[in-house]
């Protein structure tokens, strides 16, 4: 089995690929207690496949991804972002 090492430019990709996935799908996310409910799901569909034995790499990964890109969605649907708030 031959393991290939993610570049954060190719895993931020792919995180941005499944936000896209799911905003085509469903609407934004209207409240924080509704940002938070989807993402508390998506945290815990992964720790579904954790906890199982016989969950594989590729789920974790999947599941892991759709977790990234629902907190990207919490941001970008739920907190406003007020000038001067940007550290970076």
């Amino acid at each position: 089995m031959t393991i290939l090492k993610e570049t954060p430019e190719s895993l931020s990709a792919l995180v941005c690929a499944e936000l896209v996935r799911a905003q085509s799908i469903h609407g934004p996310m209207r409240s924080p207690h509704e940002g938070f409910a989807v993402l508390k799901e998506e945290v815990d569909e992964l720790w579904d496949v954790v906890k199982d034995k016989h969950g594989t790499q590729r789920e974790m990964r999947e599941e892991a991804i759709q977790v990234a890109a629902m907190a990207m969605r919490f941001v970008l649907d739920v907190v406003e972002m007020e000038i001067g708030d940007v550290d970076a």
